[in-house]
């Protein structure tokens, strides 16, 4: 074999990965070639095992890893499920090797979501101090800095969650859906609840970017989650917009630990 035949039988290898996130409202897949992505779904937990099969027999990826913010037992039917059908299979855990060092007290508490988004953001930029505000159930605020470490951040309730509290906790205020009238002053119960939660939390998304932006230089900030469009001309801080950032990690956390073969 001479060497233009090796560089071009190497140049021919692609690894097909499946990247799982397995949210508390939905579940979600991403296939990878590569770097690249190249086909997105997400459906209902009642659907994932039989969803990711679909997938899996359409696709066919050799790899895969699972990352989830619910109850082990939630997920056993679809680690069982893919163990089976992938030659190589892990779930996101503390225990996990990243290319990044995790400086978070207590790494066992610490959701498997954020640490996929943290690489991710190392990965998109390497060389800034970088914030990532995602907005899913709760609003998460996770800060990895350039020398490739995950500090931590900061946890708030998300939209959907703040709407239902002041239903849950209060007596008379009732549930408003999100897709309603959306005013800074609201003129009843449900414009102001609306514009309490919205606005709200758009402020302090834009304080916390500031307060990370003056203490720390080369600093960037990237939006994403469930809820990240909605939240588009909503903002005045200087936020880049990733909805898929935590496939992207999931994707470098699989190459990370099975490699492509050489």
């Amino acid at each position: 074999m001479n060497f233009i035949t090796l560089v071009v039988q190497k140049s021919q290898i692609m690894s097909v990965n499946l990247c799982i996130d397995w949210g508390n409202t939905a579940v979600k897949a991403a296939i990878f070639q590569d770097k690249r992505l190249t086909y997105t779904d997400n459906f209902s937990d009642h659907d994932a095992v039989s969803r990711v099969s679909s997938i899996i027999d359409e696709h066919k990826p050799t790899k895969g890893i699972l990352c989830s913010v619910v109850n082990d037992n939630s997920t056993a039917a679809l680690e069982k499920l893919t163990s089976s059908k992938l030659k190589s299979f892990i779930k996101l855990d503390s225990n996990t090797y990243l290319p990044i060092m995790n400086a978070y007290t207590n790494p066992e508490s610490l959701g498997a979501d954020r640490l996929a988004l943290a690489v991710g953001a190392w990965a998109v930029y390497p060389d800034m101090n970088t914030l990532v505000v995602n907005l899913g159930t709760c609003a998460t605020y996770n800060f990895t800095q350039k020398n490739k470490t995950f500090r931590g951040g900061a946890i708030s309730p998300g939209l959907q969650m703040r709407l239902r509290a002041m239903e849950e906790f209060t007596d008379k205020l009732p549930y408003v859906r999100l897709d309603g009238e959306l005013l800074l002053i609201g003129y009843d119960t449900a414009t102001c609840m609306r514009s309490g939660a919205v606005f709200g939390l758009a402020k302090e998304i834009d304080g916390m970017v500031q307060e990370y932006g003056s203490q720390y230089p080369d600093f960037n900030a990237i939006l994403t989650g469930g809820d990240a469009a909605f939240f588009a001309g909503k903002l005045k801080s200087k936020i880049f917009a990733d909805p898929e950032l935590l496939f992207r990690g999931l994707n470098l956390i699989l190459n990370y630990n099975v490699p492509i073969p050489a």
